[in-house]
């Protein structure tokens, strides 16, 4: 079941006008916040629909249903960018070289490697973000922040990669200041490994979800990742 394209239309339209006020109030150019629109669990038709309205990058934390979808709206009239925000596990890093554009989870070398010696010859390299646990959480996927910089310097190397920056789940907290100091933490580190790495295609920092994107933004997101805002709640099947 879809859901109908005007209804789609205005939760886009919704979700660029928070992100326009957040950069807006944060003194920043809103073509500096880039919207990833995250389309798990939803079909290609409504994904089909979003781009329609002008939308080109999608993310997908199931990586055979991103494959299903990529595989479906290749061809159509939008020239479509998609990302995968999920976990990698080894027997899958091969789908994810072949079809995805980005991958933000990356937070091992040898993941990494796999990518870069999968990612076909034909196609440009391979744009990645490494997943870090900037909070600490303890059943969060990504590196702890100290070891950032050591994996960062090793991915860089890999051909078929191109290194593009952090990406970042903090657990919710209340509150926009608390929000703000959150996710300034990730920016902070970003900078340090941007200086420490010279390289300048590290220009990325994604951060930032439906509840708590203007925060985000404030810190210095360039890249909030939006579900729900767009595309309704969801429905998972048991």
């Amino acid at each position: 079941m879809t859901t109908p394209d005007h209804l789609l239309h205005d939760k886009l339209r919704a979700v660029q006008t928070r992100i326009a006020a957040a950069c807006a109030a944060s003194g920043r150019h809103a073509q500096s916040v880039q919207l990833l629109a995250v389309s798990k669990t939803f079909s290609a038709e409504d994904v089909r629909q979003v781009a329609a309205c002008g939308q080109r990058d999608f993310g997908e934390n199931y990586i055979q249903e991103g494959v299903d979808k990529i595989t479906a709206l290749h061809g159509d009239a939008h020239a479509l960018v998609w990302h995968c925000i999920g976990p990698i596990q080894s027997n899958k890093t091969k789908l994810v070289a072949e079809h995805f554009d980005w991958v933000h989870t990356v937070d091992r070398l040898k993941i990494a490697q796999r990518l870069s010696d999968q990612r076909p010859a034909h196609l440009v390299p391979l744009n990645v973000c490494l997943q870090v646990n900037i909070d600490g959480g303890e059943t969060k996927s990504g590196i702890a922040p100290a070891e950032v910089l050591t994996l960062a310097t090793e991915v860089a190397k890999l051909p078929r990669l191109a290194l593009r920056g952090l990406m970042t789940i903090p657990d919710p907290v209340e509150g926009f200041e608390a929000q703000v100091a959150l996710h300034a933490k990730a920016r902070a580190l970003f900078d340090e490994v941007k200086v420490a790495l010279n390289l300048p295609q590290f220009d990325t920092l994604s951060m930032g979800m439906t509840g708590d994107l203007e925060a985000a933004i404030h810190a210095g997101s360039t890249m909030v990742r939006v579900g729900t805002a767009i595309f309704g709640g969801r429905t998972y099947v048991a």
